[in-house]
Parts: C-alpha cells; sequence; structure tokens
C-alpha cells in the first residue's frame, strides 16, 4: 500500500473539523442566546429565515423543528387526509412516506431511474394511472437523493398535468441547483433538514420550509405554533408544536456563512473519488444543469458485502443508504406501488454503499480510501 495510513480513526462524516474551524464564532452565538435568553422564537430565528430564503432564491422561508416536521406541515397546510394518494419514491429514508400515514393519505411507492437514483418519471406516470379509481391523487413527494435534485423539469409538468401538489423534499440536497436555480424554489414548497449529519446541519434537529406562495407561507407559520391566530390563545386551526429552538438558529447562522465554501470543498472531494474510482464503479449520474451538495457518495457494485469487509478491516467506515426499499419494510408493504413494482430500488438496495464524505476529508485520507477501495475491487 503506497497511500499514507491515517494516524488518526477515520470519520464517515467529521463534524469536528467543522466546528474547529468555526471555534469561538459559535460559542459566541450561543453566548448570546443564553444572554437574551429568548430561547423560543428568538431574535435569530427570523434572521436565520431571512437568509436562508435570500441563500435559496425564495421569497419565503419557515423554519421548523426537524425535516419530518417541515414535510408534514406541508401536507397539513394543503389538506392532505384519509382517501387521498401521495406518491412518494421507494428507495428513500422512511420519513417521505411517514408524513403521509401519519395524514391518513396512502403512500404510493414509485421507482427510481438507474442513472440519477432519484424518482423515474415513467414510473410515476404509471403509478399514477394505475391508482385511477382508488383514492384522489393529491401530492408528488420527490426526494433530492444524495445531493443533487430530481428531475423537476419533468416532474412539475406531470404533477400540473394531473392537478396535483409537487413537494420537493430537499433533506439532502439544500445547497445544490438546477438551471441556475438553487433547491428551495422549486415544486410548490420544498422542505429541508437540518439534521446533524446534513450537508447544512445544526446541533440538533431542525427543519425548514422554503415557498413562493403567501397563503401557504402565512398556513405553515399558523401550524407550527399550534394553529396560532393574531394571538396565541386565538388557535384558529389545528396545528402542532414544531418550532425551530433559537439556539439551534445561532448555530445556522454562523454555518450558512460558510457553507459556500463547504459546498466547494465537497465538491473537489467528489471529483477526486470519481476521477480514481469511476472506471471501475458507478456513481450516480449528475443531469445536465445540475449541480450536488454530495450529502452522500455512494458506489454501486455487485459485491458489497466484500468491499464493507474490506474497508472495515482497513479502518475505512462506509454506510448503506438504503438497503431496503420502502416498499419492503414491514410497516410499509401493504400500500401500493407502481405497475410492476420497484425494481431499480431493490436493485440499489443490494448494491450500494457509501464512503466517507464531507468538507474536511484531507487529500492524504481521501487517497488512503481510494486505494483500499481499488484494492478491494476486482
Amino acid at each position: 500500500m503506497t497511500a499514507v495510513v491515517p494516524k488518526e480513526p477515520i470519520a464517515f462524516i467529521d463534524l469536528k473539523a467543522q466546528r474547529r474551524r468555526l471555534g469561538a464564532r459559535i460559542d459566541q452565538a450561543i453566548g448570546r442566546v443564553v444572554d437574551h435568553a429568548g430561547y423560543i422564537m428568538g431574535p435569530e430565528v427570523k434572521e436565520l429565515e431571512g437568509k436562508l430564503a435570500r441563500f435559496a432564491g425564495a421569497k419565503h422561508c419557515v423554519s421548523c423543528a426537524n425535516g419530518t416536521d417541515a414535510l408534514a406541515l406541508v401536507l397539513m397546510a394543503q389538506g392532505i387526509g384519509p382517501g387521498d394518494l401521495v406518491f412518494v419514491p421507494a428507495f428513500t429514508f422512511v420519513a417521505t412516506a411517514e408524513v403521509v400515514c401519519g395524514r391518513g393519505a396512502t403512500p404510493v411507492f414509485v421507482d427510481v431511474r438507474e442513472d440519477t437514483f432519484n424518482v423515474d418519471p415513467a414510473s410515476l406516470e404509471a403509478a399514477i394511472a394505475a391508482m385511477k379509481g382508488r383514492g384522489r391523487a393529491r401530492a408528488i413527494i420527490a426526494v433530492d437523493l444524495f445531493g443533487q435534485p430530481a428531475d423537476y423539469r419533468r416532474l412539475q409538468p406531470i404533477a400540473d398535468k394531473h392537478g396535483m401538489f409537487l413537494l420537493a423534499d430537499a433533506a439532502q440536497s439544500f445547497g445544490s441547483a438546477l438551471d441556475n436555480r438553487r433547491v428551495g424554489t422549486y415544486g410548490a414548497a420544498t422542505s429541508t433538514s437540518f439534521f446533524p449529519a446534513k450537508p447544512l446541519g445544526c446541533y440538533g434537529d431542525g427543519g425548514a420550509i422554503f415557498t413562493e406562495d403567501d397563503a401557504l407561507a402565512d398556513v405553515l407559520r399558523s401550524l407550527r405554533v399550534h394553529g396560532q391566530g393574531s394571538d396565541k390563545y386565538d388557535n384558529v386551526r389545528v396545528g402542532v408544536n414544531a418550532r425551530l429552538d433559537t439556539i439551534q438558529a445561532a448555530v445556522l447562522i454562523e454555518k450558512l456563512a460558510i457553507f459556500e465554501d463547504e459546498i466547494d470543498r465537497r465538491q473537489r472531494v467528489a471529483d477526486r473519488y470519481t476521477t480514481a474510482l469511476g472506471n471501475i464503479t458507478s456513481v450516480p449520474r449528475l443531469m445536465r444543469g445540475a449541480t450536488s451538495v454530495w450529502a452522500q457518495y455512494t458506489l454501486r457494485l455487485a459485491d458489497r458485502a466484500g468491499l464493507v469487509d474490506a474497508c472495515k478491516r482497513a479502518g475505512v467506515p462506509t454506510a448503506i443508504y438504503y438497503p431496503i426499499p420502502l416498499s419492503q419494510q414491514t410497516g410499509y408493504r401493504h400500500f401500493p406501488s407502481a405497475p410492476g413494482g420497484v425494481p431499480v430500488s431493490e436493485r440499489l438496495a443490494r448494491e450500494v454503499v457509501s464512503l466517507p464524505m464531507h468538507p474536511y476529508l484531507d487529500p492524504d485520507t481521501q487517497d488512503y480510501i481510494i486505494e483500499v477501495v481499488r484494492s478491494a475491487l476486482p
């Protein structure tokens, strides 16, 4: 082995390195909240929402407690409920379907594309046609998997044709763009997550929703605070408690200030991986006109177990996103899928594995990871 073996354990996502970079800025931001004691809906929350909206190019940003609440609030605001059908990809994290069931609606699983791993418009169209007469086709949730936007060029016309609401699940893609439009401006609304491991993460849970719709934004702001109207004791609708903590907003303000640079660093890491590994394995293809924030760097290969074992022996952490399609999970297998099922999602679940990816992955450590992977593959 020619690459230098790292002295320290390799982190899959190195949040400590980011912490070292931000240092006193985070301490001071948290300290300011402690000093003014506005822990709930303090001034940093509004400041963050304004900065996030400007970053994304969106008219409104409504922060909330986590990424799952971001999805759920949009469905609540749209009145999704029993008898409604919501079309979701089978190859994603459970939250995308969970929020549909939480509203008493029915998730319908559609397949993803072989090249991008995002929603396959053809599978979506087939599923909509097959479910005709079995419920009200109300919404599509498109997941931007692993960091790049879904194919909104094709998905939005499908939603428009069928009179459906398109919700962009950007939990993994905030900061990416399609056709020079940042995520946050696609669909009728966009949700995202600030879970610590996300490209833009806080020090706990957090989320946000972006929209151009004034009325929708007003309803979302009400829903996240118990359905509040003009006064906290005048609740004009049934809502939930889904506010973003002020301390998390303060942390995110500081992290957003370096986010552009971190996105550039992620791209450099991804480019080095692709240059070194692209000829021996496959990765999700970037669509023309799309950028990615590389929430994960994911390989696809037949002998996944062999690579995982080799990496483990060499001290290289790996992760599998996702080992079981939603349509096969115990709590969800009784819900309908697109005609012919979701064969691409099933293949990906057997073949994908993700390598360490973060903005602070130094070249020497990455070279070691690359050498371990290349040595393990035929």
